[in-house]
């Protein structure tokens, strides 16, 4: 019962990637109060939360009605998770979350808390991916512990990436940016094993419901 739990946990950590956001969040909000620090990073985990139930509650029956099996979801899904390890391993900026020209845009923006922190930051692509493919199988009446306990896995995540954004400024003093990045690469090696995985599995899905 704890192990699917505790391997979504590992995952969904390693797509959020929570230590990411230090140098971002704290660019962004770089001269502002402590009250506005505080008062984004809450109203960012609030709105990921929202966008990550309703993908957990609406996926499924989403990819049902636009004909998408769950298997081809599981390739495209492991795919979009390994070029995300890819980046997290080389270190490079994560194209699938931001663009340059939402970066400047966010510069701008007086309330940062929607976009870019809420989505793509936090609940971008990868997540919602993520959270697809491990909720799509389950149904909240069939299995209301497992699907219960994987949504606890995300808001224990989302609680770890709130935290870090309170802390940003005093954690980016301690690990510095080459910190951020030694812990992006370890993540990134894990998340990209798992992605293959993923692959491996919607490939057997896909043969076998041919079959």
């Amino acid at each position: 019962m704890l192990e699917q739990p505790l391997k979504f946990f590992v995952v969904f950590l390693a797509v959020v990637e929570p230590i990411s956001l230090l140098p971002i969040f704290s660019g962004l909000t770089q001269g502002a109060t402590r009250e506005y620090r505080h008062r984004m990073a809450v109203k960012a985990t609030v709105v990921a939360a929202v966008l990550l139930a309703l993908f957990a509650l609406g996926g499924a029956p989403f990819l049902a009605v636009m004909g998408i099996s769950l298997g081809a979801f599981r390739i495209f899904g492991g795919v979009l998770l390994f070029l995300l390890a890819l980046e997290m391993v080389f270190a490079r900026e994560s194209g699938s979350r931001t663009s340059r020209d939402e970066q400047a845009e966010s510069h701008r923006r007086a309330d940062i808390s929607v976009v870019p922190l809420a989505f793509p930051f936090i609940s971008g692509p990868g997540a919602l991916a993520t959270v697809l493919l491990w909720f799509g199988p389950l149904h909240p009446l069939h299995d209301p512990l497992l699907f219960l306990s994987l949504f606890a896995a995300v808001l224990i995540v989302l609680a770890i990436t709130l935290v870090i954004m309170w802390l940003a400024d005093p954690l980016m003093r301690i690990i510095g940016v080459t910190g951020v990045n030694v812990a992006g690469r370890l993540f990134g090696v894990v998340l990209g094993a798992l992605a293959v995985q993923f692959v491996v599995d919607g490939f057997k899905a896909a043969f076998l419901h041919a079959g």
